[in-house]
């Protein structure tokens, strides 16, 4: 498959492809949209490099999905953003269902720190070295990550105190 990448982007994959060679993975487009699949364990070294080199200033979000498959799991995603260039980019990275972790980018962006605690939160990937990596949404010690395919739609009975749904008719 040929891509139709703008000259901008295509300079992106070919600095991609040239300095990291051995560890991406897949370049794609769907919906308009270019996708850029990495080896997780350099996850750090391309956005520094992304950002640095091809001015992708601003991370929009970081999101995790389950892809609900035996081998690599959990797929996190970084939407990155060059105002400069006017261009969005996906960044890719595949991990396993057991001990989801990769490195966090919160030295690169700050703006990370809460889109990747979110992400913790539901799917539970650990971001290592993470300034504050604790639950954002659900108390701390909730066993569960809601967003993970095999939570029940309607929860986990007595899993959580919930406030009571019938009004007080004092």
């Amino acid at each position: 498959m040929t891509l139709e990448l703008n000259e901008t982007l295509q300079n992106v994959v070919d600095g991609l492809s040239e300095k990291f060679t051995d560890s991406l993975i897949d370049v794609y487009q769907s919906s308009g949209d270019t996708f850029i699949r990495i080896a997780p364990q350099v996850n750090v070294n391309v956005c520094q490099y992304l950002k640095k080199e091809h001015h992708f200033i601003y991370l929009a979000d970081v999101f995790g999905t389950d892809r609900f498959t035996s081998e690599d799991r959990f797929e996190l995603v970084y939407n990155l953003v060059s105002m400069r260039d006017q261009q969005r980019i996906f960044v890719k990275a595949w991990l396993p269902e057991e001990n989801p972790e990769i490195e966090s980018v919160t030295g690169i962006w700050e703006s990370a720190n809460w889109f990747e605690r979110q992400t913790y939160d539901m799917f539970g990937i650990r971001f290592t070295n993470h300034p504050d990596m604790r639950r954002i949404y659900m108390p701390e010690d909730f066993e569960y990550f809601p967003m993970r395919k095999e939570f029940p739609l309607l929860g986990i009975p007595g899993s959580i105190d919930l406030p009571s749904t019938t009004p007080d008719t004092e």
